[in-house]
């Protein structure tokens, strides 16, 4: 995290205690006067990483009393801008690799238009099987425009959240987008990949996510076999 600006890394460093549960659900974060001594960062610094713990959901800020962690969210949150590791804890969450990262054209993105800039850049390409308590819960294709990514291909996303690493590696953070869902049933593939019978109903969510780079978006397609998970969050 040292090419990030100093309240980036003070927001990683606090956002991964919260998620580790180090901090839990009610706990009062230490004083921004502990922060900046045990930190050894300036007032404004540590301020500006809470405020975007708070725009995050990672926090409440309550007068006289401080920092609060608020609870994590119920359900699974592949609808959330959060994205479904930072829903999950990882004992409950794993990722395996169907496809690494390799280097594709990107003329479509599943119905969505793209943008002129990532089709002359074309786009990196893979695939992954999310697991829940060891039951396949979701798969996903994902293509990521070659647009400043050093490096990406040899990156190792095996159990790693996408958004974090394109955040904390690339500067690159999720700030909305569009989604569209549709009812299916299972295909051969589908069928292998989450272990369920021909003709299972299945839910397709194909996402353009905006980011804070103009013209950078990520374009995914998920399939989910929710029996037994809610689907929460907000996008």
């Amino acid at each position: 995290m040292g090419n990030l600006p100093q309240y980036k890394q003070m927001y990683e460093t606090l956002r991964g205690q919260i998620a580790s549960g180090e901090f839990r659900p009610g706990d009062l974060l230490p004083s921004e006067h502990d922060l900046c001594r045990q930190y050894r960062l300036a007032r404004p610094t540590v301020r500006k990483a809470l405020d975007q713990l708070v725009a995050d959901g990672f926090i409440v800020k309550h007068q006289g009393k401080g920092s609060i962690v608020k609870g994590a969210p119920k359900g699974i949150g592949i609808l959330s801008l959060t994205g479904t590791t930072s829903a999950l804890s990882s004992a409950n969450l794993s990722t395996h690799i169907i496809l690494k990262p390799e280097a594709r054209p990107l003329d479509e993105a599943f119905s969505f238009p793209v943008e002129p800039q990532e089709q002359r850049a074309g786009c990196f390409y893979f695939e992954r099987l999310r697991l829940v308590n060891g039951e396949p819960v979701f798969f996903d294709i994902t293509m990521l425009p070659d647009i400043n990514l050093p490096r990406f291909a040899e990156y190792d996303l095996e159990n790693r959240s996408l958004f974090d690493s394109l955040r904390t590696r690339y500067q690159i953070v999720v700030t909305g987008g569009t989604q569209q869902l549709f009812a299916i049933r299972a295909d051969k593939r589908l069928q292998e990949y989450l272990n369920v019978r021909a003709g299972h109903p299945i839910l397709q969510l194909n996402r353009k996510i905006e980011t804070n780079r103009p013209g950078f978006h990520i374009y995914s397609q998920v399939f989910c076999a929710t029996q037994g998970y809610g689907l929460i969050g907000t996008f």
